[in-house]
């Protein structure tokens, strides 16, 4: 048995792994063990020259041995030791450790015995050994080498460090990563378990000798783009005294933002949409009792918590709500992006959990059609009655990534399979669900914006649904969806899927009005300044507001929607602007409204509809609230919410105002919370604050 071993341990170079060789190394490990246990005293590691299993030694040291030395020679000693050694002692003579090329095998030493000196000794170099074609080396051909290393030194911390990011990286490069890192770092072969070992515990690690030191993968910056739009500046009743955007009802900035802090890192600013992190969270505003009247306004003046000198005007709209019964019956078409960049995790995986979600809560009329595109476009699943559940869900779960993306000719099919099932009074929507990586054909952001354009004209509007991050196009998200009478949302958990898709189902898919625009007009008698808080990306003309060829927001089915302006009122010494020396002077109001601080107008049309319709609201005193503690809870809430975003987006006004304060804001607010959203706007809001050393 000994000369077994004796004769492996000698062989230079390592033989090659065979079969053979396995069955030799197996049978040497088992007969070690039988005879081990007749001859305690052999598994103490006691030999005449340094043995290649000395990590052994270290971990069995001579000060465990002295204090348990009734251990050393028991049969759980024994079990633990030379099948170990037997296994390290195979996988080193088999060169399965990273030859040269990748990596200077370092030399291990073994423990010195008591009152010797340390001997040190210098690391061995591997030569680097060519593939084998023989059939013995057949089943090893998939392995590929580690990447290259620099010389240096390792530390046993290091050691650990490198076997276990070699490992995880492996993963991740059979997964995603550019071309370029696919070619410089292939992936290594996984550690054998003996390798795997001495990567866990430190203690237990052998000393050793300097080596080369790892040379890690460039991280790659992230492609991700966002709509940067400047915050909207305090502007002069006097010079411009009306206000005029169209409403969002997007909550995609609000997932982005979450997924940043979560990750510890500060979200980037452009990413910070203000208002459609207010409108993520669901409010109890009161709301139109019928259909003929699709949604109600209300209006509440509070004072500003970080600014004593302003007020702030919140305009919050409900809309009606139509029963799960009564709803009409869905068209829908799935563009999904099945290319290479959608090759991860949290991109094409979650995208199918989330579709899987959505098809669950489909009535038995409704109708789903499947189209993909990487590289070209194509029909997955023709138009389906959602009662062959059973089909649809087989078609979600076959698809695959791959290729380019051929974003514009998958939209293309998306809206010929939504004309070939159209449904007449019904919902026809084409969902596209992708990272927002489109860069085969038509890939302007105007281009694409025509497109969609022209085919809102059929009555098929377009959602959009974004996944992941490392290239996320949230610009053109927004685009898209802007255009295309649709909504755009960012699904980062299955959770956030579940409500986008199953909770409010309703508002996302089921619109109750289309192009609503909000103009505000503020009497110059009352009020000197105002600043309209986010909305930056949807600010409309003036003159837009009575155009009825402008496109505007949507709002769906119990869709809520809250802006919030912060005003100056007459005579204040928060005032920023200068009265005007040679401008004229304001005439003076009639005394019917000389009392109204603002007049609230809403435009909005029918879902079938060209001409708009308008709703106005006067805001007065009555509106009004001394004590901010005094105001509505949903108002208290959403006014947390939106000092925490103009914080994140680097807001002046917010600056000097700390996240302890929007904290118990939001704390004091956040009432019922059936599905934990507030809460875990609380925990953002803590992140934020140990993340933020500004």
């Amino acid at each position: 048995m000994t000369d077994e071993f004796d004769q492996l341990g000698n062989l230079a170079p390592a033989p090659r792994a065979s079969s053979t060789a396995r069955a030799r190394a197996l049978a040497a490990a088992m007969q070690a063990f039988d005879e081990t246990e007749k001859n305690a005293a052999r598994s103490k590691g006691n030999s005449w020259r340094p043995r290649q299993s000395s990590v052994l030694n270290r971990i069995w040291s001579t000060r465990m041995v002295t204090q348990h030395r009734y251990l050393a020679g028991s049969a759980l000693a024994t079990l633990l030791i030379i099948p170990t050694a037997a296994l390290l002692t195979f996988e080193i003579t088999r060169g399965s450790l990273p030859s040269s090329g990748q990596v200077a095998l370092p030399q291990v030493i073994d423990a010195p015995k008591p009152g010797t000196e340390k001997v040190q000794m210098p690391p061995v170099a591997r030569p680097a050994e060519p593939r084998q074609q023989d059939a013995d080396r057949k089943s090893d051909a998939a392995a590929q080498p580690a990447p290259s290393l620099k010389q240096g030194d390792f530390s046993e911390v290091d050691i650990a460090r490198v076997l276990k990011k070699q490992e995880a990286s492996g993963a991740a490069q059979r997964s995603t990563g550019p071309a370029s890192l696919r070619a410089t770092a292939p992936m290594p072969a996984p550690a054998p378990p003996a390798m795997a070992e001495r990567a866990m515990p430190l203690a237990a690690a052998p000393r050793y000798a300097p080596a080369e030191r790892e040379i890690l993968p460039p991280v790659e910056e992230s492609r991700d783009r966002f709509a940067n739009a400047d915050t909207n500046p305090v502007k002069s009743v006097a010079a411009d005294p009306v206000s005029t955007f169209s409403v969002d009802v997007d909550t995609a900035s609000y997932a982005i933002v979450r997924r940043s802090l979560m990750e510890g890192r500060l979200p980037d600013p452009g990413s910070v949409r203000v208002e459609e992190m207010i409108n993520y969270f669901p409010y109890d505003w009161p709301r139109p009792q019928t259909a003929a009247e699709p949604f109600r306004t209300t209006v509440t003046v509070t004072p500003t918590p970080w600014n004593t000198g302003t007020r702030l005007m919140h305009v919050a709209i409900k809309g009606f709500e139509t029963a799960p019964a009564a709803q009409p019956a869905a068209n829908l078409v799935f563009l999904i992006d099945v290319s290479g960049s959608m090759n991860a995790p949290d991109k094409l995986p979650l995208l199918k959990s989330a579709f899987r979600l959505l098809v669950g809560k489909l009535k038995p009329e409704d109708k789903v059609s499947i189209v993909t595109y990487a590289g070209n476009a194509g029909t997955v699943l023709e138009p389906t009655s959602a009662r062959e559940r059973d089909k649809i869900l087989a078609a979600i779960d076959n698809l695959r990534p791959g290729g380019s993306t051929a974003g514009a000719a998958g939209i293309d099919a998306a809206y010929r399979l939504a004309r070939q099932a159209f449904i007449q009074g019904g919902v026809n929507r084409v969902m596209l669900a992708t990272d927002g990586d489109f860069n085969v054909g038509a890939s302007s952001d105007e281009e694409l914006k025509r497109i969609i354009e022209q085919r809102r004209k059929d009555g098929i509007f377009l959602s959009v649904l974004g996944f992941g991050e490392g290239n996320l196009n949230d610009g053109l998200m927004q685009t898209l969806a802007q255009n295309g009478n649709g909504t755009a949302a960012y699904i980062d958990t299955l959770a956030e899927a579940q409500k986008a898709l199953v909770e409010e189902a309703g508002s996302t898919l089921f619109p109750i009005a289309k192009d609503v625009k909000i103009q505000v007009e503020f009497n110059p008698q009352q009020i000197s300044e105002y600043r309209l808080v986010g909305y930056e990306t949807r600010a409309l003309k003036r003159e837009d507001f009575n155009n009825d060829k402008v496109d505007a927001g949507d709002i769906g089915s119990g869709h809520a929607v809250t802006a919030i302006y912060e005003v100056t009122p007459k005579g204040s010494p928060s005032a920023l602007n200068d009265p005007l020396r040679y401008g004229p002077a304001a005439p003076a109001a009639p005394v019917a409204v000389s009392d109204e601080m603002a007049f609230v107008k809403i435009r909005y049309k029918q879902p079938d509809g060209d001409a708009s319709k308008l709703i106005t609201t006067p805001v007065t005193e009555m509106n009004a609230v001394r004590d901010f503690s005094s105001a509505p809870q949903d108002v208290r809430f959403a006014t947390a919410v939106a000092a925490f975003g103009q914080k994140l987006r680097g807001t002046d006004a917010l600056d000097a105002y700390p996240y302890r304060l929007i904290l118990d804001m939001a704390r004091n607010a956040r009432g019922e919370d059936a599905f934990g959203y507030r809460g875990g706007f609380l925990d953002l809001v803590r992140l934020a604050e140990t993340l933020d050393r500004r």
